[in-house]
C-alpha cells in the first residue's frame, strides 16, 4: 500500500478539463498514488455516458483536436478506462446531482457516488490537491 495520495476536483466541463484531470489521475495512479477524482457541477460532463457529445472545445481550442490526434494522446473514453483499471476513484458528486436532477444511470459505470464529506475524508491526507 502506497501512501502517496493524489486528490482531484472537477468542477468545470469541456474537453481542456476532462484531459487536465484524467492525465494528471492517470499519472499519478502509474506512480503508485491513490487517487481520487470529485466530479461536481459541469464536471459531471466527464462522466456522463453522453460526454462525447457534451465535452467540446472551448472557442479558439479548435486546433488542439489535430494535435492530440497528432501526439497520440487517448480519448477521454481510453482515459477513464485508464483510470478505473488502475483504481482511480470517480466520485460523482451526490448533491449536485440532486440538484440538475440526474440519477446514478446517466453516469458511466464504475463511479461511485458521495458528497462533499466522501471526498474530504479521502484528501485530507492528500499530498497534492488539484482544482480544475
Amino acid at each position: 500500500m502506497t501512501n502517496k495520495k493524489v486528490a482531484l476536483i472537477a468542477s468545470t466541463g469541456g474537453l481542456e478539463t476532462a484531459y487536465k484531470v484524467l492525465n494528471i489521475a492517470t499519472a499519478a495512479a502509474a506512480l503508485d498514488a491513490e487517487v481520487a477524482i470529485f466530479f461536481t457541477f459541469e464536471g459531471l460532463s466527464i462522466i456522463h455516458k453522453e460526454s462525447e457529445q457534451m465535452l467540446q472545445l472551448k472557442p479558439g481550442n479548435e486546433g488542439l483536436a489535430e494535435g492530440f490526434k497528432k501526439a497520440n494522446v487517448p480519448s477521454v473514453k481510453e482515459l477513464i478506462e485508464i483510470a478505473k483499471e488502475s483504481d482511480v476513484r470517480l466520485i460523482g458528486c451526490q448533491m449536485t446531482i440532486d440538484v440538475m436532477g440526474l440519477e446514478k444511470e446517466h453516469f458511466i459505470d464504475g463511479i461511485e457516488l458521495g458528497g462533499a464529506a466522501t471526498f474530504l475524508d479521502f484528501a485530507f491526507d492528500a499530498q497534492v490537491s488539484l482544482n480544475f
